[in-house]
């Protein structure tokens, strides 16, 4: 089914794959020996980036985008921190929208007000902004923005477009601050990996499956970890362009940097039907392509698929999990007590009767499951059945208004409101704990993007647990006209009866703002919750951590550095929302970082932080006991929390996840790896130093590690950074180190944040 290549393979007139090193195979077909530096410049992705660079440099990439996204749980922090670097008004279009925070239902009025902000904004800066319940952000830029060969930057880790030729990264704020105010997105060039598609899906089987498929075959080795997934092959002709795009937007989950696909009549007919045509260019690699790596799919072989609890990577056919149901639920449960940690208690293994699973809720929503045809599948499948009475419940969530629309018109939303699902507005809400959370001890099946733990909207803190597994729209229909029983589409005849699709952009145009161009300056307009950026200080040449979580799991995903759902509501709050961090995974590591926060304002203040703290007048005591460090002061010595964690960053773009640390005192993250560049990125853009260490941690919470000389590093080799762990009385020697930063993200780093540099160099 799924093939990875070992090595990189040449792609020769985009249909025979040869492996790198069998050279002679090439030269026979091509009638000489490859280039290899050439042939890197044969993919899509080289054209795009090489379009979109900005330096003459195209191994160390300064790019500018076409547009950019965020919706409502970011975008109020990003345009508070731009207009505290400078910016005037919004030089490209930027497309703000409310499907995130749209339901003002917790905290009064907050939502909605972060949703004036937002329209306010649009006017002041010349934006575009998108009310709520009409489009989640995906779905609006597919439908408005995304065209062959461009590139949009989002602050929304799946903004993914690469199924109309459009190179899409998610971002956290900090990079969209930075194309705001007229500067780059520096990356190093990419690995660019060929997903090779050959074959025809099953009918029964969607775009969820072949996704997962993929994801659980690269996932865990990290075969394209923040390198760009090329779409190429016989087998992209075999799908809708809808149906791409439902494969697409979760290549996120494979922690790739951007996706691309070759072009064909389908992308140009999608294009065409959204009244933008001229947006079509045909895209192919070269007669020949060098690639990093293949993943090689036949699309014929792959099944119907569910990702269980915890994970889209935690994969197996649905026939496999049905045939070994005792086995394999039995292993969930073990990975739920680990979530749990003893706060509440989730099992699987009673909800199968009869020898069948027997789930609790399904629902099909937001940019992943949401769409046209994905929607129609599911009714002309529940046509004239019914979901039962019981426990099970179905929630359709149509992407956006003009498919709402379609849909009601076709009389598909009658059709499965009359099975007994409940339709709703376009909202992202399931896909991160803001809507439809299941029952306590729940099981949800959901055609969306994330598994994650606690994402859905549990609380184990307060003794609440459900969880969710991925599927496709045809087999969470196919579970509900089977009253709830795990069921594989491929029980039902009848799929693949799409009728064409005709968008009407006229609920846009009476509804959307469409501002870009038209800056008028006005006043933002800002709620109570809406609260400035606290300033931060520039980092000092010799910095004190403090210990203030350890988490030795394997991934940290930024929903456990920051949890998703109700909280969201205090996302344009920073400090009100740093209340939350590690809440679910270490609900005492905000008292213990504000205590730290503490001692450097005292120290800045100009106050005795020994005597504020009795604990550092030993601990200085070692420090000046270090060879060199003899003369070390308190008060030149800035006091910072610390985050070890193995692996953190899996998952969402926010920036909240290291902004939250950085408001309450933080100051440094050591890791083994960064699950993703864009935490990564987001560490450096709000300050804080990206430290990696290879040895185990034996440190623990309470501890300090001493950095000396940190600023003179930053300015040199990052590659042995000297530290000292601090205990019973005594100084070990660490080795850190930092991989490589650009120069602009080492004086970030040294500014303090962001804000500060910018400040800084517009002379504010």
């Amino acid at each position: 089914m799924i093939r990875l290549y070992d090595g990189g393979v040449y792609l020769v007139n985009g249909t025979e794959l040869v492996p790198e090193q069998e050279t002679e195979q090439v030269r026979s077909i091509c009638g000489q020996a490859p280039d290899k530096a050439e042939a890197r410049k044969g993919t899509i992705a080289w054209s795009i980036l090489k379009d979109h660079n900005t330096s003459e440099d195209m191994e160390h990439l300064r790019l500018r985008f076409d547009a950019m996204a965020s919706h409502d749980i970011t975008f109020v922090g990003i345009i508070q921190t731009a207009k505290a670097s400078g910016m005037k008004e919004f030089p490209l279009p930027y497309v703000l929208t409310n499907c995130h925070n749209s339901l003002c239902a917790v905290g009064g009025t907050i939502n909605e007000d972060d949703h004036m902000f937002g329209l306010s904004a649009a006017k002041k800066y010349g934006g575009i902004y998108v009310p709520p319940h009409m489009a989640v952000i995906h779905q609006y830029m597919r439908e408005m923005h995304a065209g062959c060969g461009r590139m949009i930057l989002g602050s929304d880790s799946h903004t993914r477009y690469g199924a109309l030729g459009t190179m899409a990264i998610g971002e956290g704020g900090g990079e969209l601050v930075k194309q705001l105010l007229r500067d780059t997105y520096d990356v190093a060039y990419p690995g660019v990996v060929a997903v090779y598609l050959t074959g025809k899906p099953q009918p029964f089987v969607g775009p969820q499956d072949i996704a997962l498929a993929i994801i659980g075959a690269v996932f865990k080795n990290g075969y394209v970890k923040n390198k760009v997934m090329e779409f190429v092959g016989p087998g992209v002709s075999s799908m809708t362009a809808d149906y791409r795009n439902g494969v697409d937007v979760m290549t996120t989950e494979t922690t790739c940097l951007s996706s691309v696909w070759r072009t064909d009549g389908e992308t140009k007919a999608f294009l065409e039907a959204h009244g933008r045509g001229a947006d079509y260019r045909e895209l192919n690699p070269a007669a020949l392509a060098y690639y990093d790596g293949c993943v090689e799919v036949d699309l014929s072989a792959v099944k119907p698929m569910i990702a269980l609890p915890f994970h889209p990577s935690n994969v197996y056919e649905i026939d496999e999990l049905n045939a070994n149901l005792g086995d394999i639920l039995s292993e969930v449960e073990k990975e739920a007590e680990k979530v749990a940690g003893g706060r509440a208690d989730y099992t699987l293994l009673d909800k199968v009767r009869d020898g069948k699973l027997h789930v609790q809720q399904g629902v099909i929503a937001g940019c992943a499951g949401g769409t046209y045809s994905n929607i129609i599948e599911a009714a002309n499948l529940l046509r004239g059945k019914s979901c039962g009475a019981g426990e099970f419940s179905l929630a359709v969530y149509p992407s956006s208004q003009p498919v709402f629309l379609n849909l009601t018109r076709q009389g598909y939303i009658a059709d499965l409101a009359e099975a007994g699902a409940v339709i709703r507005t376009a909202f992202c809400g399931p896909c991160f704990g803001a809507g439809d959370t299941p029952c306590n001890n729940g099981l949800s099946v959901r055609h969306a993007t994330r598994n994650f733990p606690n994402r859905e909207g549990s609380k184990p803190g307060s003794g609440q647990m459900s969880a969710v597994a991925l599927m496709d729209a045809r087999s969470i229909a196919a579970t509900a006209a089977n009253g709830g029983v795990l069921t594989s589409a491929e029980a039902y005849d009848g799929w693949g009866q799409v009728p064409a699709y005709t968008f009407d952009r006229g609920v846009y145009d009476r509804r959307v703002y469409f501002g870009y161009g038209k800056a008028t300056g006005e006043d933002l307009v800002y709620g109570p919750n809406i609260k400035d950026w606290p300033q931060m200080s520039t980092l000092s040449e010799n910095i004190l951590l403090k210990v203030c979580s350890k988490i030795m799991d394997p991934v940290t995903t930024t929903d456990e550095l920051i949890p998703s759902g109700e909280t969201s509501s205090y996302r344009s709050n920073p400090l009100g929302l740093a209340e939350f961090t590690l809440s679910r995974r270490d609900p005492d590591y905000v008292g213990r970082s504000k205590a730290v926060d503490r001692l450097e304002k005292a120290r800045v203040a100009g106050e005795n932080v020994c005597e504020a703290e009795p604990e550092l007048k030993d601990v200085f005591r070692i420090i000046r006991s270090i060879p060199g460090q003899e003369k070390t002061e308190p008060k030149e010595t800035e006091i910072g929390s610390m985050i070890y964690a193995v692996k953190p960053g899996d998952g969402s773009a926010r920036e909240q996840a290291a902004s939250c640390q950085r408001v309450i005192g933080g100051l440094a993250n050591i890791t083994k790896e960064y699950a993703t560049k864009r935490y990564r990125s987001n560490v450096m853009n709000w300050g804080m130093v990206p430290f990696q260490m290879k040895e185990e941690p034996e440190f623990e919470i309470g501890d300090y590690i001493y950095v000396p000389g940190i600023r003179t590093a930053l300015d040199g080799d990052l590659t042995d950074i000297r530290a000292y762990w601090i205990r019973n009385g005594e100084a070990k020697e660490l080795s850190l180190y930092v991989a490589d930063m650009t120069a602009e993200e080492r004086e970030i780093v040294k500014a303090g944040c962001l804000i500060n540099y910018n400040r800084a160099r517009k002379g504010l």
